[in-house]
C-alpha cells in the first residue's frame, strides 16, 4: 500500500494530466472552430491569444517532463509531434494556410490521445501502422514527383547547355584529348609520322566543332526529350508494379 508521501506525487501527476487533457481538448476545439468556421477578426484575435497561452502551458509542461527524464536527448525525438503541436497557428494571418492548421490540429489530437491512453500511445500507434501508411502513399507521391520532374526535363534545353560548356572550355578539352591520344599505346605510335601534331590538332578541333553542331541542333533536343519520356515511362511502370521492392536473388 502506497504511503501518503508516495501517493502525493502520483496524485499531483494525475492532476497535471487531467489539466493538460482539458487544455488539449480546448485547443483542438478552438483550432477547429477558427479553421472551418467563419469568425470575425475580433473573435479570431481572441482565439489566437487563448491558443498562444495554451501553447505556452504545453511548452512549460513539456520542459517539466523533459526534466523528469533527466534531459534525455531522445525525449524530444520521441515526442516530436508535441513540439510541432505547440506552434500557435490560430493567428488570423495564417488563416489561408489551412493545411498547416490541419496538420497542427492532428498533432494536438495525438497529444490528447497520449493523455487518454498513455503517454506513448501515439508513438506506439505510429510505429505499428507507419509502414502500411507509408506504403499506401509513397507510390502515388513518387509517381507524381516523377511526372513533374519529367515535365521539367522535357522543357529544358540541356544539350545546348552542354554545348555552351564545351565551347567555353574548348582549349582545355583540346589539350586533354591531345594528351590522352599521345599517351595511348596504339595511337601514340603514330607520333612518328610527319606533321603528327598538326594533324592531331586538326582532328580534335574538327571533332569538337562537329560535337558543338550536333548539340546545338534542335533535333538533339527532340532526341533528349524522347529519351526522357521513355525512361520516365519505364520508371513509372516499375514503381507502380513495385519492381524496386522485390528482393534480388
Amino acid at each position: 500500500m502506497a504511503t501518503p508521501l508516495e501517493a502525493a506525487p502520483s496524485t499531483g501527476r494525475r492532476a497535471v494530466d487531467i489539466a493538460m487533457l482539458a487544455l488539449a481538448v480546448l485547443s483542438v476545439a478552438l483550432l477547429t472552430y477558427v479553421t472551418f468556421a467563419t469568425v470575425s477578426p475580433e473573435t479570431a484575435q481572441a482565439v489566437f491569444v487563448i491558443d498562444t497561452v495554451i501553447c505556452a502551458v504545453f511548452a512549460a509542461e513539456f520542459v517539466w517532463r523533459w526534466r523528469i527524464e533527466r534531459w534525455n536527448r531522445r525525449f524530444p525525438l520521441r515526442h516530436w509531434y508535441e513540439v510541432l503541436g505547440m506552434i500557435p497557428v490560430a493567428h488570423p494571418a495564417l488563416r489561408s494556410l489551412r493545411l498547416v492548421r490541419i496538420v497542427v490540429l492532428l498533432l494536438r489530437l495525438a497529444r490528447t490521445t497520449d493523455r487518454v491512453f498513455g503517454e506513448r500511445a501515439t508513438q506506439r500507434f505510429a510505429e505499428r501502422f507507419s509502414r502500411p501508411i507509408v506504403d499506401a502513399i509513397k507510390k502515388p507521391v513518387t509517381v507524381a514527383v516523377l511526372d513533374e520532374v519529367a515535365k521539367v526535363l522535357e522543357t529544358g534545353r540541356y544539350p545546348r547547355n552542354i554545348a555552351r560548356a564545351v565551347d567555353e572550355h574548348r582549349d582545355l578539352l583540346r589539350d586533354l584529348v591531345t594528351e590522352k591520344v599521345k599517351s595511348d599505346p596504339q595511337a601514340g605510335a603514330l607520333s612518328r609520322l610527319p606533321f603528327h601534331d598538326e594533324v592531331l590538332r586538326s582532328l580534335v578541333d574538327t571533332t569538337i566543332r562537329v560535337l558543338l553542331d550536333v548539340l546545338a541542333d534542335p533535333r538533339t533536343d527532340e532526341f533528349f526529350s524522347g529519351a526522357v519520356r521513355e525512361n520516365q515511362a519505364q520508371i513509372r511502370a516499375a514503381v507502380a508494379q513495385g519492381l524496386h521492392e522485390r528482393e534480388v536473388p
